[in-house]
């Protein structure tokens, strides 16, 4: 759903951030052709309003040894809204979950797991994964390459 409160600048002002959240705000004000004052106002606004969530540095995981990806569909045993919950709160506790999607589909969950190899995801997955609440079945896909990662979308 595509909000109608935003204009033109706000959009601008987003898409610029979303390519490049380090941009000072003299270079974000130029280039979505206000003056410095109204541009950091608008930043302000849309910080307050929930649209900038907030900063972060984007960090290659391959050169840290982080490169190995898998992604599991896990099914529930329980998908009433407690088990639901339980299992929500439990994954966010999970450091090598990189990511959590409920899924509409022939499973529940898709994980995205990050670990420094085939063993120590091997161990998450028996040991973490497996003892999640409500966990009833889990299938594996390695990846091999990541072809498009996120935070490369334009999505303003």
């Amino acid at each position: 759903m595509v909000d109608s409160s935003l204009d033109g600048i706000d959009r601008k002002i987003l898409a610029a951030l979303h390519r490049d959240g380090r941009m000072s705000m003299t270079e974000l004000a130029g280039v979505v052709g206000l003056s410095k004052t109204p541009c950091q106002l608008r930043v302000k606004r849309l910080r307050g309003e929930g649209y900038i969530r907030g900063f972060r540095a984007v960090l290659d995981l391959d050169k840290l040894g982080l490169d190995h990806v898998a992604f599991v569909e896990v099914r529930l045993s329980d998908t009433r809204e407690t088990a639901l919950r339980a299992f929500n709160d439990a994954v966010s506790e999970v450091s090598e979950i990189e990511e959590c999607h409920m899924i509409a589909g022939a499973f529940d969950y898709l994980l995205k797991v990050r670990t420094v190899d085939i063993k120590a995801y091997r161990a998450v997955l028996g040991e973490v994964i497996s003892n999640l609440p409500h966990v009833a079945s889990s299938s594996t896909h390695v990846s091999m390459e990541a072809v498009k990662d996120g935070g490369q979308s334009s999505v303003v």
